[in-house]
C-alpha cells in the first residue's frame, strides 16, 4: 500500500494527503506530522460532478378537419439531482471523489459502485480525535519500527565489525605462530650444529690429550746414562765410560742448546669473569678457537665472550682465533682473561 493510500485509509481527504506528501517531499512520518499540525484547516471542497438539466418540451402537430381539435401535450423532465457523492454498493460506504472510490476498490475489490446524492459528512470532533489518536499511534509505531531498525543494523554492523576483528586477529595470531615455529626449528638446528661442533673439537682435543700421553709415556720409556764397572785389582782405578745412548743424548743436548727450542704443547691459564681459574695444556698447532671452546665447554657459556693478555695487553679479534697458538705466541705457556663481549 502506498503513503497516500495509508493517509486516505486513516481518514484524510485525498486532496489533503496529497498536499502533506508534496509539502513534505513524500516523507511518511513527515507528513503524517504535518496533517496532525493542520488538522484545524478545513479541507479543499471535493469536486461536484453536477449535469445542467435541460426542459423539451414537444408538442404534436395540430391536423385537422372542421370541427376537430386536438390539444398538444407538454412532457416536462424531471430535472435531475446533483451528485454530491460515490457509494460502495458492497460495503455502503461513501466517498468524496473518484480517487477515493479507486483507493476503495483497489483495497477491498469491490467494483460496485454508483452516484449518490448523499453528502458525505465532515469528521465530528470526537472522529478527528480518534483520527490524531490514530494518527500518532501510527507515528509512534513508524518509529518504533525505524529505532528497531537502526538497533537491528547497528547489532549487524557490531557483529560483523567483532567477526572481521576476530578473524583478522585469529591470522595474525597464526602468522605469529608460524613464525615462532620457523624461529624454534631454526635455534634447535643451530643448537644442534653447535652441539656436534662442540662434540668434534671436544673430540679431537680428547684424541691430542691421547697422543700427548703416549708421546710422554715413550720418552719416558727411554733408558737413562749407565756405566759400566769391571772387576779391577787392587790399587788400580778405572773410569767407567759412559755408554753410547747416554753419549748420544749429551751430544743431542749440547747439539740442541745451540738451537731454538720448539714446543709440542702449551699450558694455558685461563682468568674467567668471576675470578676463577682454568688451566688445561693444549697442542701448539691447536687454534685459539680451541681455547675458547673449551671454555664453553666447561663453564657452560652461550652468551658471547673474549680474550686477552695483560701482558703485553694484546685483545685478540675474530681473525686472531683462527690462529694457532703458537702463531700468536702463547708457548710454552700464557695467562688468557675472558672479557665481556662488545
Amino acid at each position: 500500500m502506498s503513503d497516500l493510500q495509508m493517509l486516505v485509509e486513516m481518514g484524510f481527504s485525498a486532496e489533503k494527503a496529497q498536499k502533506a506528501l508534496d509539502v513534505t517531499g513524500n516523507k511518511m512520518e513527515i507528513a503524517m506530522e504535518w496533517l496532525l499540525a493542520h488538522s484545524d484547516e478545513s479541507e479543499v471542497a471535493p469536486e461536484c460532478v453536477s449535469a445542467d438539466s435541460t426542459n423539451t418540451a414537444e408538442s404534436a402537430p395540430v391536423t385537422g378537419d372542421a370541427g376537430a381539435s386536438s390539444s398538444g401535450t407538454n412532457e416536462v423532465a424531471q430535472e435531475p439531482q446533483e451528485v454530491k457523492s460515490f457509494k460502495c454498493e458492497e460495503c455502503n460506504r461513501l466517498f468524496k471523489n473518484q480517487m477515493e472510490v479507486e483507493f476503495h476498490a483497489a483495497k477491498s475489490g469491490h467494483s460496485n459502485f454508483s452516484e449518490s446524492t448523499e453528502e458525505k459528512k465532515p469528521l465530528t470532533e470526537e472522529e478527528k480525535k480518534e483520527q490524531l489518536a490514530r494518527l500518532e499511534e501510527k507515528l509512534r509505531q513508524k518509529r518504533l519500527q525505524r529505532e528497531e531498525s537502526e538497533k537491528r543494523e547497528a547489532l549487524e554492523r557490531e557483529k560483523f565489525r567483532i567477526k572481521s576483528g576476530k578473524d583478522m586477529s585469529e591470522a595474525q595470531r597464526k602468522i605469529e605462530e608460524q613464525e615462532m615455529k620457523k624461529l624454534v626449528e631454526q635455534r634447535k638446528r643451530e643448537k644442534q650444529e653447535d652441539k656436534m661442533a662442540r662434540e668434534r673439537v671436544k673430540a679431537q682435543i680428547e684424541a691430542d690429550k691421547a697422543a700427548r700421553r703416549e708421546q710422554m709415556a715413550l720418552l719416558s720409556g727411554n733408558a737413562s746414562p749407565t756405566t759400566t764397572a769391571t772387576a779391577t785389582p787392587p790399587g788400580i782405578v778405572t773410569i767407567a765410560e759412559p755408554s753410547s745412548t747416554s753419549s748420544s743424548s749429551a751430544a743431542a743436548s749440547s747439539s740442541s742448546s745451540g738451537a731454538p727450542k720448539t714446543y709440542v704443547n702449551t699450558r694455558i691459564q685461563i682468568r674467567l669473569l668471576n675470578g676463577s681459574t682454568l688451566v688445561e695444556t693444549f697442542d701448539v698447532k691447536e687454534q685459539l678457537s680451541a681455547v675458547r671452546l673449551f671454555i664453553q665447554i666447561k663453564q657452560g657459556i652461550d652468551e658471547p665472550f673474549g680474550l686477552m693478555t695483560n701482558f703485553p695487553r694484546k685483545v685478540y679479534s675474530d681473525e686472531d682465533y683462527e690462529k694457532p697458538l703458537e702463531t700468536l705466541g702463547l708457548v710454552p705457556s700464557a695467562v688468557l682473561i675472558v672479557t665481556k663481549a662488545k
